[in-house]
């Protein structure tokens, strides 16, 4: 069952002087802060790059029309179905998957109405751009959700999913920016080459050619260039880390070109992330994900070591680059057993011993979906949410002011039915 609201506050932070997100001011900031099956739109989306071309920047278009948003919804639908059986046949369906298979399913089932009401948002509100290309390689687009008031500029989250580096879409980031949107704040859910279609090198370029492309062209729908923040989710935290780190190594090798720049992002939000490989291998075998599949994804069990951003952070070789990253802000429930907390834990003290700026919040209970379904589900205020928002706006007071008269969320997905999917979780 879900943990009382009273247990909601985070119950560890390793900080010493706060969260710095400006040059001048340092501010002493309270405690902040999927696995449906999808796949890759390869096809639908190739044809439609030859359409639309490639990196450049689309102004908001007209809603498009119901049967042209149906006709669309159901192509994807058919193509991640018949992916999906693809990819379960390069897995091996074996006892675990079939559980957890199962296991997901009826988790998706009891919390339809809310999944119902988010899609329905996701295609038809007029706040969502979805497509917008930014690379030539299959899945290189992403969706914007811009917010109605468009007086000023505002502040930007790039947003990376989840997914076990297999069935990460961008769609999953629907829930966090439509409610984002209604605060203010522009979202823009990155999607990226999954396994087998791509391996982890695959994924670290997509997600920092989505970055460029949104640093290069946000401006354009209103976002603000000095509030551009980085935020991964479970598998998506280690590989929107990953893309920053390699980011901040190519800018102090002077000879290499970049595309973006590291201090372009303000902050990073890792949430319910694991950032060393070598200690989450046996634990993602004994639950699903095989050693060999999860080796495959990471280009073996040589490159473990260069993409586990605790472990290469400690390289003496990259030691200059530490000054140059932004605040990490990372959030874990201590209920979660898909990635366990103390994968939160390590990389936060190693990112302070090297001397990085770092802070982590511990939320009693919570499991890997808690914070990112839900309680987004439950409606109402949940402490994660409005604490994000908090620092997004730190310094306007005016848009603060607005988010403490901002009207609780609607439930989308009653109780009972709640508590049932927690309960048969696979996560």
């Amino acid at each position: 069952m879900a943990a009382p609201a009273d247990r909601l506050r985070p119950v560890v932070k390793f900080s010493g002087q706060g969260i710095r997100f400006d040059d001048d001011d340092s501010t002493q900031t309270r405690p902040l802060l999927s696995r449906m099956l999808t796949y890759p739109i390869g096809i639908f989306h190739h044809q439609l790059r030859r359409r639309l071309g490639v990196g450049k920047p689309q102004v908001p278009r007209r809603q498009q029309s119901f049967s042209r948003d149906f006709g669309h919804a159901a192509a994807e639908t058919f193509l991640i179905t018949r992916l999906s059986f693809t990819l379960l046949r390069s897995l091996g369906v074996g006892y675990r998957w079939v559980v957890r298979l199962t296991a997901l399913a009826v988790y998706a089932i009891l919390l339809m109405p809310g999944f119902l009401q988010v899609m329905y948002d996701y295609y038809f509100s007029s706040q969502v751009r979805r497509d917008i290309i930014y690379g030539t390689q299959p899945r290189n687009s992403l969706d914007l959700y811009l917010p109605t008031n468009t007086d000023k500029k505002k502040p930007v989250v790039i947003f990376v999913s989840g997914g076990a580096w297999i069935i990460g879409n961008k769609a999953w980031g629907a829930l966090l920016g439509l409610q984002l949107a209604e605060r203010d704040v522009i979202v823009a859910s990155i999607d990226y080459r999954n396994f087998p279609q791509g391996t982890i090198s695959d994924m670290v370029k997509d997600v920092s050619q989505g970055i460029s492309f949104v640093c290069k062209n946000i401006a354009d729908y209103g976002g603000d260039l000095d509030r551009i923040f980085l935020m991964g989710q479970s598998a998506g935290a280690h590989i929107s880390v990953c893309a920053l780190l390699d980011q901040a190594i190519k800018e102090a090798r002077k000879g290499e070109s970049v595309d973006w720049s590291v201090s372009q992002i303000k902050a990073y939000f890792g949430l319910s992330g694991g950032y060393n490989l070598w200690k989450l291998v046996d634990h993602f075998d004994s639950r699903g994900l095989y050693r060999s599949v999860f080796l495959s994804i990471m280009e073996g069990e040589e490159s473990l070591s260069q993409f586990s951003p605790e472990i290469r952070i400690q390289d003496p070789s990259v030691s200059d680059v530490v000054s140059s990253l932004p605040p990490f802000v990372l959030f874990h429930g201590t209920g979660d057993y898909s990635i366990p907390f103390d994968a939160s834990e390590t990389f936060v003290e190693t990112l302070r011993k090297v001397g990085a700026q770092a802070d982590l919040f511990l939320y009693e209970g919570k499991t890997h979906t808690d914070l990112f379904l839900q309680d987004p589900f439950r409606g109402g205020n949940y402490e994660l949410f409005d604490q994000i928002v908090a620092i997004l706006h730190a310094g306007d007071e005016e848009a603060l002011a607005k988010d403490s008269m901002a009207p609780p969320k609607p439930r989308l997905v009653p109780e009972v039915l709640i508590r049932l999917a927690r309960m048969v979780s696979p996560f």
